[in-house]
């Protein structure tokens, strides 16, 4: 089950595409916790999942991994990834490792 959907927006020279992220409901496995998610990328769907030892944990590793990936695509570095009208970044939490990659509202939040 989807619990979380969020649109990214991919500027070209003369339109935009929605890039859709999906977010789905943590799932008990035998011994811990998964939780997946899917970006719909142009050039393809990137579906993953997050381990953890708990739903929450799960959930969060799934977030940040979101993050990680959108900050370290060539979109995103090329500068023409957006997730909101007027400014840059895209409302996902990363590492501390990824913190030097964020731009916009994300920088200022954290």
């Amino acid at each position: 089950m989807v619990i979380i959907s969020h649109t990214l927006y991919l500027k070209n020279e003369k339109t935009k595409s929605d890039i859709a992220i999906r977010l789905y409901k943590p799932e008990k496995r035998e011994k811990d916790w998964s939780c997946r998610y899917e970006i719909d990328w142009p050039e393809g769907q990137r579906a993953f999942a997050s381990i953890g030892f708990d739903a929450l944990q799960a959930l969060v590793l799934a977030l940040q991994m979101i993050g990680a990936e959108i900050h370290s695509s060539e979109y995103h570095r090329e500068g023409r990834l957006r997730a909101y009208d007027g400014d840059e970044g895209y409302g996902f939490p990363v590492a501390a490792s990824l913190r030097d990659l964020l731009v916009g509202v994300d920088k200022v939040a954290m």
